[in-house]
C-alpha cells in the first residue's frame, strides 16, 4: 500500500494548541436529511444517544514543533454530513484512546452490538467531549476523556496524570484526529477480572457492554489474525511496537 493511501498520518504532537469555531453551517435540506437519517438510525438502535460531541474543523501547523486544532461543538446526528458531503467538506471526528501495556501485549476491545462499529477491534476509548461553558478544550481535557473512557469500557481506573499523550493521528479521509495516550503497564489478569466485573454489573442493569471481547496483542501480525479493526489501528500497533 502507498504511503498516501494509508488510513491516517502522523503529525507533530510537541505542543498544541486548539481554537474553537461555530459549526459548520447546514442548509434547510441538510438539517431535514440529517433529522432523516438520525431517526432511522434510532429506529435500528434504541440506545442510540445524539450526545454532544467535539467535531474537527482542521490543524495547522504553526510553527516548528507547534499545531493549532480548529474545532466546534456538535451531536452525533450531524455525523450524517458524511453522507450528504464530499469528505474534504466535512467535519472529522476528535476521539481518544488509551494504549494499555500488560505482559501479554497491548490492550484491545471489540465494539458490542450496541457501538457504531460493532465487531471492530479497537484500543479503549471514544469520542472527545466537548468541555463546560468557560472551560478551555486541551490536552488535559482529552486526558480526562481518555480516562474516562478506560474506566467506562474496561473499568480500569488510571490517575489521569499518569496518561502521557504519545501519538497524534489524523485520517486522510475525512480529517478525524485521534489523540492516542500511554497508560503505565498493569496485569493482564487485572484487566481481564475488571473487565468481567464490569460485564456482570451492566448486564443486571439491562445494559449492553461497549466491549464483548478483549484480548492482549504483543505485535501487528497478531492483531491482524483478531478481524476486522478501527482504521486507525494497524498503523498505530505498527508505530508503537516499533519503537
Amino acid at each position: 500500500m502507498q504511503p498516501g493511501h494509508l488510513p491516517v498520518e502522523f503529525l507533530d504532537a510537541q505542543q498544541i494548541d486548539f481554537v474553537e469555531h461555530p459549526p459548520p453551517a447546514l442548509t434547510s435540506q441538510e438539517r431535514g436529511e440529517i433529522d432523516r437519517l438520525w431517526a432511522e438510525a434510532k429506529a435500528r438502535n434504541p440506545t442510540t444517544f445524539d450526545g454532544p460531541l467535539v467535531a474537527g474543523l482542521g490543524i495547522d501547523l504553526a510553527g516548528p514543533g507547534q499545531s493549532v486544532v480548529r474545532w466546534a461543538r456538535t451531536t452525533y446526528r450531524h455525523r450524517g454530513l458524511r453522507r450528504l458531503r464530499p469528505a474534504e467538506e466535512v467535519p472529522g471526528s476528535v476521539f481518544v484512546t488509551v494504549l494499555l501495556p500488560t505482559e501479554a501485549g497491548l490492550t484491545v476491545g471489540r465494539g458490542s452490538s450496541t457501538t457504531a462499529a460493532p465487531g471492530h477491534w479497537s484500543l479503549p476509548g471514544g469520542s472527545a467531549e466537548p468541555p463546560a461553558a468557560g472551560h478551555p478544550l486541551d490536552v488535559a481535557s482529552l486526558r480526562r476523556d481518555a480516562a474516562r473512557e478506560l474506566a467506562e469500557e474496561l473499568g480500569v481506573r488510571i490517575v489521569v496524570e499518569e496518561l502521557r499523550l504519545w501519538g497524534l493521528t489524523r485520517g486522510t479521509r475525512f480529517g478525524s484526529l485521534g489523540f492516542h495516550f500511554l497508560a503505565p503497564p498493569v496485569p493482564s489478569a487485572l484487566v481481564r477480572r475488571r473487565h468481567a466485573d464490569l460485564t456482570v454489573c451492566e448486564t443486571k442493569r439491562g445494559d449492553v457492554p461497549e466491549l464483548d471481547k478483549i484480548a492482549f496483542v504483543p505485535s501487528t501480525e497478531q492483531a491482524a489474525c483478531l478481524g476486522p479493526g478501527a482504521d486507525y489501528l494497524h498503523q498505530v500497533l505498527g508505530q508503537y511496537f516499533s519503537t
